[in-house]
């Protein structure tokens, strides 16, 4: 064989295997998330669902569900990028460019901003449940905060910041020729500038689990179909555009309703 056919090979070899994994965990997330959403059904026929003030145990209870819906939710938007810096690494490392790094370490760099993102969630979920914004059985903000969620929402998907982030989900080529950083700490670090690029371009949208309840795993699938369609198609900016101008009329919609 070949040095550069032995070369790729070896690169399809640990894409398959990084593939795998993040299939792996995003499966074991949603199986986690429909097992819960049975739990918290169960609980709400039988009129077991009371609002109580919060312990520690519910906080960080709180934080593993949020920070689990995301593994569901980002990890397959995350895949295009994270696949490409394993095929990156390994022809670096082959080529005697630089060491072999973990890719692990740049998954992990991903998922420290969506731990961060996932228990501040959390303490947005303690703070509308205590102020009596959020139902306590479905997880949907009052009707007219749902309305400014809405309307945020829209205005954020119209915004530079928006497309300037989405731009760096989009491009990870061109995202790794600019951010490329050697060694474990490099991979890290590289990993953690993506998931805050990424964050910068989905945050906004991951408020609307409280419009459409955050259990809800149809809303739940159906955003993360959205994000992934939006980072991977070539017209992610009209879709953004779109969405924007689809998500501002709904909130006139509701207002207009008297919702």
């Amino acid at each position: 064989m070949s040095a550069p056919g032995w070369i790729e090979s070896l690169a399809r070899r640990d894409r398959a295997i990084v593939l795998a994994g993040l299939a792996g965990l995003t499966a074991l997330a949603w199986i986690h998330l429909v097992r819960l959403s049975r739990e918290m059904t169960d609980m709400a026929e039988m009129g077991m669902v009371h609002v109580r003030a919060w312990t520690a145990g519910d906080a960080a209870l709180a934080a593993v569900m949020w920070l689990v819906m995301m593994l569901g939710m980002m990890l397959p938007a995350a895949a295009p990028m994270i696949l490409v810096f394993t095929t990156v690494n390994r022809r670096r490392q082959v080529a005697g460019g630089g060491p072999y790094v973990d890719t692990s370490l740049f998954t992990l760099g991903y998922l420290v901003v969506w731990t961060a993102f996932s228990a501040g969630a959390a303490a947005a979920q303690w703070g509308l449940g205590a102020a009596a914004l959020l139902s306590p059985e479905a997880m949907t903000a009052a009707p007219w905060l749902g309305t400014v969620l809405l309307a945020a929402a829209g205005v954020y998907q119209l915004t530079p910041l928006k497309y300037a982030c989405l731009a760096r989900c989009q491009t990870p080529v061109g995202f790794l020729l600019t951010e490329w950083r050697e060694g474990r700490a490099g991979a890290f670090v590289m990993g953690w500038r993506h998931g805050l690029f990424c964050l910068g371009c989905c945050w906004v949208l991951m408020t609307l689990l409280f419009v459409g309840g955050v259990m809800n795993l149809t809303w739940v699938a159906a955003l993360a179909v959205f994000v992934l369609v939006e980072k991977v198609v070539p017209a992610g900016r009209a879709v953004s555009w779109a969405s924007g101008v689809f998500l501002l009329a709904w909130a006139l919609w509701t207002l207009g309703a008297g919702h």
